[in-house]
């Protein structure tokens, strides 16, 4: 009972950063947008909420750095992207090479210090929040209520969107510029303010994302720490088919996959570990293959750059 509990727990907490990164992305897509960096917005949302944490000595200020930071990156890819027209997945390629260069360069720069330790480079993080008699509840309790609060707001955050897609004229207003933006444009509607606001809005997920790598679900920071999670966020919409619920289902699987190779790890089984490492990546690739068939949700002008008539 307890290893069961420890890893439905362990899945709740690797699926976080994938979620709220791919409810940002969803959005985004939905609008018609194509970004493949988020690997590398991520990595500078993680990367500035460290930063701000260890200089500032506030999580909250490592939060809103990652947000600022972030969301100045795709920012970048916006204006590119949606008002020079150049194409979304060649500059998504960039962002990735761009946030891994400059984290790497200006963390070795500030904070590396050789010899120093594991211990020297820690910073203050989200502590978990137990929510009274919830989290006593035996397995159930430590899997959905004894979480820190960036946990709280990505569940609070999937049923919020999903409303807003669902039964809002906001929601069906992003659906029309990702489906048939000129429609859209023909009944009035803007597409490119919408295509601007839904990438800056998946740039603020992807930096409490990132910030969540560093300074909540670790308190350190090291290069390259995201391992993929911005590329297995994308995973991640097209497994839920680009709904808010499906997305968090696709989360769980993936969280569950870490946490599978988490526990391996523990339990000292006999095999290299290399092989243990692999288990996210597989699933990854099994899942993606099982629903490429059926790319049911997705946007008809996914990627497609709009040009006003």
């Amino acid at each position: 009972m307890e290893q069961l509990s420890y890893f439905l727990a362990a899945t709740v907490r690797m699926a976080t950063p994938l979620l709220i990164a791919a409810l940002g992305l969803a959005i985004a897509e939905r609008a018609g947008m194509m970004n493949i960096g988020g690997e590398g917005v991520m990595l500078m949302g993680a990367f500035a909420a460290y930063a701000a944490t260890r200089l500032l000595g506030s999580y909250w200020f490592g939060v809103l750095f990652a947000i600022v930071t972030s969301v100045m990156l795709i920012t970048v890819f916006a204006v590119v992207t949606i008002t020079y027209k150049a194409e979304q997945v060649v500059v998504g390629a960039a962002i990735n090479m761009l946030g891994a260069g400059i984290t790497s360069v200006v963390y070795r720069k500030l904070f590396y210090r050789a010899g120093e330790g594991i211990s020297g480079m820690m910073v203050e993080s989200f502590p978990s929040i137990p929510i009274p008699g919830l989290s006593r509840i035996p397995v159930l309790g430590p899997m959905l209520f004894d979480h820190n609060v960036i946990v709280y707001f990505g569940f609070f955050l999937v049923f919020v969107l999903w409303f807003i897609m669902r039964h809002t004229s906001l929601g069906l207003k992003i659906i029309a510029c990702g489906e048939h933006p000129e429609a859209a444009d023909s009944l009035g509607i803007h597409v490119i303010r919408v295509r601007y606001l839904t990438t800056l809005f998946s740039g603020v997920l992807m930096g409490i994302s990132g910030a969540y790598l560093s300074i909540a679900q670790t308190n350190a920071f090291g290069e390259d720490m995201t391992g993929g999670k911005g590329y297995i966020a994308l995973a991640v919409v097209i497994l839920g088919k680009w709904s808010p619920l499906g997305i968090l289902a696709g989360s769980a699987i993936f969280g569950g996959a870490n946490a599978l190779q988490m526990t391996v790890q523990n339990l000292g089984v006999g095999l290299p570990n290399n092989i243990i490492m692999m288990i996210p990546y597989v699933v990854t690739v099994l899942a993606v293959l099982a629903v490429s068939k059926k790319r049911v949700g997705a946007p008809s002008a996914q990627g497609v750059p709009y040009e006003k008539s």
